[in-house]
């Protein structure tokens, strides 16, 4: 596992414990990143349109499209870093 593989994991166990539950709107970012980050592009079908958090999340992903895993992780873990304080 490299160093930034244990960083990106221990990111996500602090974004479970954050202070505050961060706005919709960062709960996506950090929704896309991590999906990028894990699985990289988007892939199958987009949700239907009533599936109104399904459509957010797809297109929050979709916007990640091209970018290295490392980088989506990188951005991940600088998120999670800035909503700690």
């Amino acid at each position: 596992m490299t160093e930034l593989d244990k960083r990106f994991e221990q990111a996500q166990a602090d974004a479970k414990q954050l202070p505050q539950r961060p706005d919709n709107d960062m709960m996506l970012k950090l929704y896309s990143y991590f999906k990028q980050g894990t699985e990289g592009d988007v892939s199958g079908e987009k949700p239907g349109f009533f599936d109104f958090v399904g459509v957010a999340k797809y297109e929050a992903w979709e916007k990640r499209k091209g970018m290295p895993a490392e980088e989506a992780k990188q951005k991940y873990i600088e998120l999670v870093d800035s909503l700690e304080g």
